[in-house]
């Protein structure tokens, strides 16, 4: 039974330590810890007060984790199913607003959403829950209850086969909460069909957080009719299925995983899109190397109007960013040279440790070798359902940029 709120541990941070809570964001560190006041569970609730013992809010503890209190809410509030499904609620209600047409999408963003360490994903009627804190992965039943009361779910699959949870002390386990799933589920995404496995494939599915771009792609596909285009770490067909409907003439998708790009033409049949596309499982790098690397007494590199590079994260930590810097800049120095004046490269990053400016400054890096001038003509960013809270920099990770080779 939970420790009532007036008699609850509490967590004293040292002096200076108690800004960042009050600006929003909910993590407290090990090093900030000036005492507990008493014995305490790992994963129960605590109280957080700072240096002169003023409450600054209440969360889950555990001494285990480098984070060692995630806070949920700056009032003495009991962390119960109606606390997750008031939660759940508002969560909800700010996707309705942003992405209204939409039936796939994240209804839990974790700290975006004030619930650390809990992710949800909703594809049609069917939910994925992740629980990647141990407080969290605690109160699954709780937040069963909270699903179910306000979404009415065909089925709740828990994907917790993430690595994030060892850190948490929690093992990896996958399999379904509650209701029945069918297997293989079929959804959609502005309209197009798409194939998704929620019990075993990657991730929780789908690139949920870049609906809103391929959209974006698709309208600058339809500026240019015929295009040819290359889509470079395609998974199973996001960006290359929107561009070959907006109007591409011929879509080439390549990644390196078989399942990825058999799932990409099943998607591209489904569509009625497969005579626009052709696949090819490699290795992005070593085929943009041989694309722009041609043999004596060959004809030139295959061009393309338009290249779009989505790769998975290059960097996990900050000791890895220099590496992932000069893989990015191998990427973009070789597309560019595959594009025409006037084509078109659509780029993105996910790691949270390369900054939007950093990004950029690589792309213009590979420009300037491979001696070409870029026009902006658009900025990406994550889908609303990926909300971003600017106190809490964790919360923007995906960037992206198209841009134009100016004559």
């Amino acid at each position: 039974m939970e420790t009532t709120q007036e008699t609850l541990p509490t967590v004293v941070l040292k002096p200076g330590e108690a800004d960042r809570l009050i600006a929003g964001h909910p993590w407290v560190y090990a090093g900030a810890v000036l005492r507990v006041t008493q014995t305490v569970a790992d994963g129960d609730v605590v109280q957080v007060k700072d240096h002169r013992h003023r409450f600054l809010g209440v969360g889950f503890y555990n001494a285990r984790s480098r984070i060692h209190v995630r806070v949920l809410s700056p009032d003495r509030v009991p962390i119960d199913v109606r606390f997750f499904a008031e939660r759940i609620r508002a969560a909800l209600a700010l996707r309705r607003r942003y992405l209204p047409a939409a039936t796939c999408f994240r209804v839990v963003n974790a700290e975006s959403d004030f619930l650390s360490g809990l992710m949800v994903d909703k594809y049609e009627e069917n939910l994925v829950v992740q629980t990647s804190a141990l407080g969290m992965d605690q109160r699954k039943p709780m937040i069963v209850e909270a699903l179910r009361s306000v979404l009415n779910p065909k089925a709740i699959v828990e994907r917790n086969d993430i690595a994030a949870r060892k850190f948490e002390g929690l093992p990896e386990v996958r399999g379904i909460l509650w209701g029945d799933l069918p297997g293989e589920l079929t959804v959609e995404l502005h309209g197009l069909k798409f194939t998704v496995d929620l019990l075993g494939g990657h991730k929780t599915g789908l690139y949920l957080d870049q609906q809103t771009n391929y959209s974006q792609l698709a309208e600058l596909i339809s500026q240019r009719p015929g295009a040819r285009v290359a889509d470079c770490f395609s998974f199973s067909g996001g960006f290359g299925l929107h561009a070959a409907r907006a109007g591409a003439a011929r879509v080439h998708l390549i990644d390196q995983s078989e399942e990825a790009l058999a799932a990409a033409h099943r998607h591209a049949e489904m569509n009625s899109l497969a005579e626009r596309c052709s696949f090819e499982v490699a290795n992005v790098f070593d085929w943009l190397k041989a694309q722009t690397t041609p043999a004596p007494q060959t004809t030139p590199a295959a061009r393309y109007d338009v290249i779009v590079l989505d790769p998975p994260s290059f960097t996990r930590n900050r000791a890895a960013v220099p590496e992932a810097l000069r893989g990015y800049k191998e990427i973009h120095l070789r597309a560019l040279r595959l594009l025409p004046p006037d084509g078109l490269l659509v780029t993105f990053c996910c790691s949270h440790h390369v900054d939007a400016r950093t990004f950029l400054d690589v792309i213009l890096s590979a420009a300037f070798d491979s001696r070409r001038v870029v026009r902006r003509v658009a900025t990406f960013g994550q889908a609303p359902d990926h909300p971003v809270i600017p106190s809490i920099p964790e919360t923007e990770y995906l960037k992206g940029y198209a841009l134009e080779l100016a004559r």
